[in-house]
């Protein structure tokens, strides 16, 4: 994964190709991962559409590698919360027509091996209310400071520490007592 930097960043800003490029691999991973961890339908899709809208307003940009990196995942953000309100006016109805449907099964027990971890991850972030939740991917997932985080969330900096350090408490609790950790 590239690192970013004030260097890639101005350089984007410029609009040279390899520095875009290099924007979207340093980016687009934690972004994805931070779409996906807040249940978007299309995460890869909405990630590339944070990218056409960064690209676009790519030249408005200030603050270096960190202003890119929060006006990033401010626009992840905002994409995610489109969707979700769109979800919820009109939820997706696709008709299943068992003809066409030429997929082979696993078996459950494998399926069940192979869910678990992931599972238990969202399972542990869902306790967590969503405050703490928000920061905690974005701290952790996306990688952003706390500066970075406080702008994305719209919080002072002393809450989002505050929410952090009550979000990590209380996912050690629940991971302990579900005999997640040692």
């Amino acid at each position: 994964m590239n690192a970013l930097t004030d260097e890639l960043s101005t350089a984007a800003i410029a609009g040279e190709p390899g520095a875009l490029r290099s924007v979207y691999d340093a980016l687009a991973p934690r972004v994805a991962g931070y779409l996906r961890a807040h249940g978007s339908a299309d995460p890869e899709a909405l990630t590339h559409d944070v990218f056409l809208t960064l690209y676009q307003r790519m030249p408005e940009l200030t603050g270096g590698a960190a202003g890119l990196r929060t006006f990033t995942f401010s626009l992840a953000h905002a994409r995610l919360v489109d969707e979700l309100r769109a979800r919820q006016r009109q939820p997706v109805s696709v008709p299943y027509v068992p003809e066409d449907d030429h997929r082979a099964s696993d078996s459950a027990e494998a399926v069940a091996v192979r869910a678990i971890g992931s599972e238990q991850a969202v399972a542990l972030l869902e306790s967590l209310n969503e405050g703490q939740r928000e920061v905690v991917l974005l701290r952790v997932v996306a990688g952003l400071s706390l500066e970075e985080t406080a702008a994305t969330t719209g919080r002072s900096v002393g809450a989002v520490k505050q929410l952090q350090r009550r979000g990590l408490l209380a996912l050690r609790t629940t991971a302990r007592a579900h005999g997640v950790t040692p």
